[in-house]
């Protein structure tokens, strides 16, 4: 269930950043009863930053499917990265 709180209560910022931290959720702020912001830890943050780079690149991927794009084999793709990186 969501922690919504109010906006009065990011005064006391140690409290939240706790409640944060010990969470690991994202706490809703409201004000004057409407959603307002929204605080996470920095390692939430970074979590949903991973999924959203990853779920970026999946849709970019079907998009040019989409458009005619060429797949290719695991293998020759992994035959292909051995030979730049490793010669």
């Amino acid at each position: 269930m969501p922690l919504i709180m109010p906006i009065k209560d990011l005064r006391n910022t140690t409290e939240i950043s706790d409640i944060a931290h010990k969470n690991q959720e994202p706490i809703f702020i409201t004000k004057n009863g409407y959603s307002d912001l929204v605080v996470m830890s920095s390692e939430l943050y970074d979590k949903f930053a991973k999924i959203n780079r990853i779920d970026q690149a999946i849709y970019e991927s079907e998009r040019e499917m989409e458009k005619g794009g060429v797949s290719i084999d695991l293998d020759d793709a992994f035959e292909a990265l051995n030979k730049k990186y490793y010669g």
